[in-house]
């Protein structure tokens, strides 16, 4: 397959390819980015698209968002619409949700979300279901449900404990606060800060740097990383052993062990890349 295709466009999400990077971009930039219908069938789509070339085509992933903000959030207009409806109905949107972010979480595959400005309610909950978050000085989080009277979705309540703590998660939905990019990385929300202008390339150069790297390697460590913290150490070790088993007998490994020995460049050095970010 190509590494590279022209951008597409599923309802209010745009979808690109280049050198095997897949960046998938909200783009409804009058309305921050808000998660409506056309938007969330985007990202279902998108994720479709994503899981059918990983590995080949698509090596990793950027989500980002269009016009200056990540994403605001739920739409209010379809909440407030949802207002009188049935507490079922809330229940399958909801479910439906969450089979999208599943998705986004169980992707094979390095996902990096490029923040400029706005990631609300459950917009901060969809940069959390990536693997890393990198952004802009201008970009800031904020678990804006309890301002609603809402209580998070999209993830949240499972990923932001992992990420910042029990007693800091608290306090970012209690407060429903403003966190800055640079608070933002000191609780490790974000992995690195990029000026604006310069996000997207930096995001791209980001993920490019998995190129070189083993598909398969990759997705098994991140699907034992992402179960790490619900199992006990029998499993994890179990889990690790069988993704040995696997990565051990794969081409890539034994190209990576011949050139060891023949005192060859190893195809993937992450090292190799830091001049450039």
């Amino acid at each position: 397959m190509s590494s590279q295709s022209p951008a597409e466009r599923f309802g209010d999400v745009t979808f690109a390819i280049k050198d095997h990077v897949a960046t998938v971009t909200i783009d409804r930039p009058a309305a921050r980015n808000a998660l409506s219908e056309s938007v969330r069938d985007g990202l279902d789509v998108s994720l479709e698209r994503i899981r059918a070339g990983a590995g080949d085509e698509i090596r990793a992933v950027v989500l980002t968002g269009a016009g200056g903000a990540f994403c605001a959030g739920g739409d209010i207009g379809m909440l407030a619409a949802s207002a009188g409806k049935p507490a079922a109905a809330t229940r399958q949107r909801m479910r439906d949700a969450h089979d999208r972010v599943r998705s986004l979480i169980n992707l094979d595959l390095p996902v990096i979300a490029a923040v400029d400005g706005a990631a609300a309610g459950a917009g901060f909950s969809l940069a959390l279901a990536c693997d890393f978050i990198l952004a802009s000085p201008r970009a800031r989080f904020i678990m804006s449900f309890a301002r609603i009277g809402l209580v998070p979705d999209w993830g949240a309540f499972y990923l932001l404990p992992r990420i910042v703590g029990l007693q800091m998660a608290k306090e970012l939905v209690f407060s429903a606060r403003t966190v800055d990019a640079d608070e933002a990385k000191s609780l490790g929300i974000v992995h690195r800060i990029h000026p604006a202008d310069g996000l997207a390339a930096a995001a791209q150069a980001f993920a490019a740097r998995f190129n070189d790297a083993s598909p398969l390697a990759i997705g098994l460590a991140k699907q034992a990383l992402n179960r790490s913290f619900q199992s006990d150490l029998d499993t994890m070790l179990d889990i690790e052993a069988s993704g040995q088993a696997l990565a051990n007998n794969s081409d890539y490994h034994h190209d990576a062990a011949r050139r060891f020995l023949a005192k060859e460049p190893l195809a993937f050095a992450w090292e190799r890349h830091d001049a450039k970010s």
